[in-house]
């Protein structure tokens, strides 16, 4: 089961000898671990029994012996390793043969990037295994998550358009939309609903005007103008998800209007229809037109191509990424 699933659920009664994260949302899996341990030890201990064990550095033999030591006082034990990738690779083999016979009272946490279930561990714990998947919520799925988190944590409403500019603005990491809903139940105070213009304002903020001043510099052709501000928002913390947020929001409309454009032939009505301002629309015609329709039908895989090399498909630092986007983008 999905994370968002398994912590909409009562406190599990009884958890099994194995519980495997699975994915990379660091927020999840943070959810769900504290879920477990109060399962297990109740809330007060929760944080205190909970064994963690960073997975490079994890030994297979005390890991054993920690799972399998009996409390005087009885109770359950539990062990997380964290990051354990590495550690089930190197010691798979004890792992397969502690499956046979695991502890009665003792609970392995495995935090993976990846597990396949063709492997003979997965097999082997299939049914003796808690599989909580902690990966990425997408499109719908996102919308829904915090539509329905506004809702049940803090009784507010969102509409899914409001919902999906957050998406836009501060990216889909859920870590980062926790806490931008947070800060949202905040600014509206005492209303009910969470507005668009709400979520611009707070979410986009300065940021977005930033973002806004840094696309126009490319959209102008001065790109030096672009990277100045760019660094600004580097400077100021900024995550490069929302940076690529942000880009992303502002390019949604040229998109659109792209998309228009290769039906009608008609690129300045094509740039209304797209909903760009009308003060917006000369410049971002005459911007289109020295970018050309092959590189502007592009626009959508590069802004895709960098928001997978920000997750971890490429070794280039964050802001190398979106310098190099900015490039791409120039005419």
């Amino acid at each position: 089961m999905h994370a968002t699933e398994f912590l909409e659920q009562a406190l599990p009664d009884k958890v099994p000898p194995f519980v495997v994260l699975l994915g990379g949302e660091h927020y999840l899996k943070q959810l769900v671990i504290q879920r477990i341990a109060e399962a297990l030890f109740g809330a007060e201990d929760a944080q205190e029994m909970l064994n963690s064990v960073e997975g490079k550095t994890a030994n297979w033999t005390s890991i054993a012996d920690e799972l399998r030591t009996i409390s005087m006082f009885g109770g359950n034990r539990c062990v997380l390793i964290d990051g354990a990738d590495d550690f089930v690779s190197s010691f798979r083999s004890q792992l397969e043969t502690y499956a046979d016979h695991p502890a009665k009272s003792g609970v392995l946490i495995l935090d993976v990037k990846s597990w396949p279930k063709t492997t003979k561990l997965a097999k082997k714990i299939v049914k003796t295994s808690l599989l909580i998947d902690c990966g990425e919520l997408k499109g719908a799925q996102l919308t829904s998550w915090i539509c329905g988190t506004a809702k049940s944590k803090y009784g507010k409403t969102i509409s899914r358009n409001a919902a999906q500019t957050m998406t836009e603005l501060a990216g889909t990491s859920i870590g980062l939309l926790a806490q931008e809903i947070d800060k949202l139940v905040s600014f509206v105070g005492e209303r009910n609903q969470i507005t668009e213009e709400d979520v611009q304002t707070l979410v986009g903020g300065w940021r977005l005007e930033t973002t806004w001043a840094m696309i126009n510099g490319v959209r102008d052709g001065q790109l030096g103008q672009a990277l100045t501000e760019l660094n600004k928002l580097i400077v100021a913390g900024e995550a490069p998800q929302k940076l690529l947020g942000g880009i992303t929001f502002v390019y949604r409309k040229i998109i659109q209007a792209v998309r228009i454009s290769a039906q009608t032939r008609q690129l300045g009505p094509a740039l209304k229809d797209a909903g760009v301002f009308p003060r917006d629309i000369p410049a971002t015609e005459t911007y289109l037109r020295r970018l050309g329709r092959v590189r502007a039908e592009q626009i959508p895989r590069l802004l895709s191509d960098v928001d997978m090399a920000l997750k971890g498909e490429s070794a280039l630092p964050p802001r190398v990424l979106i310098e190099k986007l900015l490039v791409e983008l120039s005419p």
